[in-house]
């Protein structure tokens, strides 16, 4: 008997083992989608405005692992989910980690390291400010940037996390479901982003004075694509990471389906999106093509676990049909957005968010508009806020000049590509 108990605690243990290693896995993959983000933005700007956008990247991402850890962690995933106030008893990551006494006992409702927890649910957060970054892009200022993404880390996200995956009200009272964040990440990025914009104001020379769209091309679209293609292989992280366990039979078909509708998804929402801008404009519009992959990776985010592959695939392409007739409207209202995130995250969001319903019998259009309504909501005027406050204090926008120049220079006080600047002076 007591050897039969050995090893069911010893199996136990390795199951917890591998489950802790694939989470663990799975966030280094969300993690890289930092990289992605970061090169497709590169890509996307001008040469004069690169060095800015690789430091708000790279800056936002560190940000986001600190402010996460000092409060946003403790806010979205409280040891008293009825306290919304800081409890530092746990806070700081300060808290031990699960014990094998604690893990065997458990009788396996514990299977996974709670540290694990943070390091994948960190780089979630980061993506959501990583989506704010391309939308504000070329003329924010850097320090007022980084400000907000203090702000937006360690309490806009955390917040509207808690209502969904921390036993707030839009899961436990609405049946709000949301898989791995089309609304609870990409939306809540989004709406920031939208904030931002509007605040902001529109580059110069971005629309002229008879309405008329002025495209502003970006200086490196290899960049870009491989910015994509490395959010594409994230997002398997991202998705895969979100249904926590791999351990069993029916958990390891689970995560194979995950990331067969991932990958579907994108495949149909860039072919959709070539095929409507070779419709619309009579060219294969690269940069359209690559929103339309990430369009369907947003879609299919909300549950990539319920439908078929094939069911994947056309919501993917529906998520890539609407940014195409987003970015191009979101033009029309002078909406400026350098590399289309508000279109991608959240027009594609919502989507995703109602695209539930197609194939899960558990989700309710009552639940999921709610969802929508309320991280939208909140996210978006608190965020409208804190863009005021920072443009009545400091600043948010570049000068005219620094912005003609390129941000580079006067923000980070170097060029990304100084040789081919100099050449072409």
């Amino acid at each position: 008997m007591e050897d039969t108990a050995a090893l069911a605690g010893q199996i136990t243990e390795l199951a917890y083992a591998l489950d802790t290693f694939y989470f663990l896995v799975m966030g280094a993959l969300v993690m890289w989608m930092a990289a992605g983000f970061t090169m497709l933005e590169a890509g996307l700007v001008r040469a004069k405005n690169t060095a800015e956008i690789l430091t708000k990247n790279v800056g936002l991402y560190s940000i986001a692992c600190i402010m996460f850890m000092l409060m946003g962690y403790t806010i979205m995933y409280p040891p008293d989910p009825s306290n919304l106030f800081l409890q530092f008893g746990d806070g700081l990551l300060g808290a031990s980690d699960n014990s094998a006494e604690d893990v065997i006992a458990s009788g396996g409702d514990t299977y996974y390291s709670a540290l694990s927890d943070f390091f994948v649910q960190v780089a979630f957060v980061a993506t959501a400010m990583s989506i704010v970054s391309g939308a504000v892009a070329e003329r924010k200022k850097l320090w007022s940037f980084f400000v907000f993404a203090v702000v937006l880390t360690g309490f806009i996200y955390p917040i509207q996390g808690f209502w969904n995956w921390g036993g707030g009200f839009l899961s436990e009272s609405f049946g709000y479901f949301d898989f791995a964040g089309s609304g609870t990440v990409h939306l809540c990025g989004a709406a920031a982003a939208l904030a931002g914009v509007m605040v902001l104001g529109a580059r110069k020379g971005k629309y002229g004075p008879d309405g008329q769209v002025n495209a502003i091309p970006g200086a490196n679209l290899p960049l870009a694509t491989l910015g994509t293609l490395i959010l594409w292989l994230g997002w398997f992280g991202f998705n895969g990471g979100s249904e926590l366990k791999v351990s069993d039979v029916g958990e390891a078909n689970a995560v194979a389906l995950v990331f067969v509708n991932t990958n579907m998804a994108a495949a149909g929402g860039l072919v959709a999106a070539l095929l409507l801008a070779r419709a619309w404009f009579g060219k294969a519009d690269l940069t359209m093509a690559l929103n339309g992959a990430l369009a369907g990776l947003v879609a299919i985010t909300a549950d990539p676990l319920s439908p078929f592959p094939f069911l994947a695939t056309v919501i993917g392409a529906a998520g890539g049909l609407l940014v195409v007739v987003s970015i191009v409207t979101l033009d029309k209202l002078k909406i400026d957005d350098p590399v289309g995130a508000i279109s991608v995250h959240g027009v594609v969001g919502i989507w995703g968010v109602l695209a539930v319903l197609l194939s899960n019998g558990d989700a309710t259009f009552v639940g999921q508009i709610v969802g929508i309504l309320s991280i939208f909501a909140w996210t978006f005027i608190v965020s409208l806020i804190v863009w005021f406050a920072l443009k009545a204090t400091v600043g948010i926008r570049v000068g005219e000049e620094e912005e003609y120049e390129g941000v580079d220079i006067g923000e980070c006080g170097l060029e990304a590509y100084p040789e081919f600047t100099k050449a072409s002076e």
